[in-house]
């Protein structure tokens, strides 16, 4: 194999497939290690719990709404894309598995400047979510405790979130397990009602047949009542509600065996996640007409409200609290990791690279927690004006990340298999390489051409592009600056 270029430009005579940052959890040229806690099934169940949020328990009846049941089309594409986009991380991720993920990759497939986007990029996409999820499970919890001000729940959430990613690696893992487990209890409970309540087997049901999937003479409403427009404005309503599951590889670097555990936990999340999605938007659109309000309101409690559960509505307000907050505490983590990587790789300040005692980067967690909070106070001062801004440009973040992934897969593939041996050595692989690698990002070009065509997403759209361009124009500044400041040294 040909030296590679490390993130510092330099050529490495030990030619890894990937840089040193990749290789070990450490931040290059520090002492500073971050433990080795986390177990396979934590990280199964972290992916699983941060791709199952918000996006499935609010938004799916918006996608509904959006599309009909032809929705379920929307969400098999999308589905399909981040499983692709998924097995492509995760080969770069088994290869050498790295804190900071797909921003290493892109640094050393495409150059210092992509790594330094990505990362930062990613950064504030979670940060901006963070405030959202954090102002939302306050909204819900506020309302159970009446004369509790808002703002004081907020403050307890964030600060006991804060003391679990303090608290070390294997504590955050055991914790996060037990909310995703929640969460995925809950999605497997609504399923097994919603497969009763279909087959009319629940007291005082009847079958509810196919009436509402592809309609009846008698009815406006189709399998597609907007056509291929609806399907298309679908797959960008869902498209994004799939994020979250790439922590599993920023988290790998922590786990006890990093290889094996993120093979093992990768080839069964995708496709579960795929499962609960589609099952339950199936069940949904099968038994609630596609316009009907209550998809809107809240289509988990209306499908339970049919089945005649008492407390349904309280119930899925709890499940989506915890839901939200399972999210927070685990975007916290992946941010402060992520700042923590990029500290290393000389991208951040060198304080991000602190670890205490346990193994946790605590001044990473402690700048994303202190943002997290800026971000709740924006969602309350400025909900139509700067936030909407922003949160706008977070909006087609993800996809911007997922191209720079397969365009990193493209490059670093040869390298990863140099490395090896052989194809038939590494330890997983993307399927049909490079053809499968390309007609993703042919799958994906093709979102970015849908959004033009959409006024809500064309504005994410050139939101997300105005903010990549400033984190790039923030890195040819410091690059300026620092190559002034080395020729300065040198003359000295």
């Amino acid at each position: 194999m040909s030296n590679a270029p490390t993130p510092s430009g330099t050529p490495d005579s030990a030619s890894p497939a990937l840089p040193d940052d990749a290789a070990h959890p450490a931040a290059p040229g520090t002492t500073e290690q971050l433990s080795h806690g986390l177990r396979t099934r934590h990280l199964t169940m972290m992916g699983l719990g941060s791709a199952i949020g918000a996006g499935l328990f609010l938004g799916s009846g918006v996608g509904i709404a959006t599309a009909g049941p032809a929705v379920l089309v929307s969400y098999a594409v999308a589905g399909l894309l981040v499983i692709l986009v998924m097995r492509m991380l995760a080969e770069m991720a088994s290869a050498v598995p790295s804190s900071g993920s797909f921003s290493v990759y892109a640094e050393t497939a495409l150059g210092r400047w992509a790594g330094f986007t990505m990362g930062w990029l990613y950064w504030f996409t979670l940060i901006m979510v963070l405030g959202a999820e954090i102002t939302g499970a306050s909204q819900i919890v506020s309302g159970w405790v009446p004369g509790v001000p808002q703002w004081v729940v907020a403050l307890v959430f964030v600060a006991a979130f804060a003391v679990v990613n303090l608290w070390g690696v294997k504590h955050f893992g055991e914790f996060e397990f037990w909310f995703a487990f929640i969460k995925v209890a809950a999605i497997v409970a609504f399923l097994a009602i919603g497969v009763l309540l279909v087959l009319g087997w629940l007291p005082g049901t009847d079958p509810v047949g196919t009436t509402n999937i592809f309609g009846d003479p008698a009815s406006l409403a189709g399998f597609a009542p907007h056509g291929l427009p609806g399907i298309a404005a679908g797959l960008l309503v869902v498209v994004f509600a799939f994020g979250g599951i790439e922590i599993v590889t920023i988290a790998a670097a922590e786990a006890r065996e990093p290889q094996k555990a993120i093979v093992t936990a990768t080839r069964s999340i995708v496709w579960r996640i795929l499962f609960f999605y589609v099952g339950a938007v199936a069940i949904m659109a099968l038994v609630l007409p596609w316009d009907a309000p209550e998809l809107l309101s809240g289509p988990f409690v209306a499908v339970l409200d049919l089945a005649g559960l008492p407390g349904a509505a309280r119930l899925m307000e709890a499940v989506v609290v915890v839901a939200l907050l399972s999210a927070f505490n685990a975007n916290v983590y992946g941010t402060s990791r992520m700042a923590f990587s990029l500290a290393g790789r000389g991208d951040g300040h060198r304080a991000l690279t602190k670890v205490s005692p346990t193994g946790v980067p605590w001044v990473a967690v402690l700048l994303s927690v202190f943002f997290g909070l800026v971000s709740v106070g924006l969602n309350w001062l400025l909900p139509g004006e700067v936030l909407g801004i922003l949160l706008n440009a977070v909006g087609s973040a993800l996809l911007v990340i997922w191209v720079f992934i397969a365009v990193s897969q493209l490059r670093l593939r040869p390298r990863i298999e140099a490395a090896a041996g052989g194809a038939d050595k590494m330890t997983l692989r993307m399927w049909a390489y490079p053809g499968l690698t390309w007609a993703t990002l042919a799958g994906l070009a093709g979102l970015i051409v849908l959004m033009l065509f959409d006024d809500a997403a064309r504005v994410q759209l050139v939101s997300t592009l105005v903010l990549v361009g400033v984190i790039v124009g923030i890195y040819a500044v410091r690059s300026r600056l620092r190559k002034r400041t080395e020729r300065a040294d040198a003359g000295s």
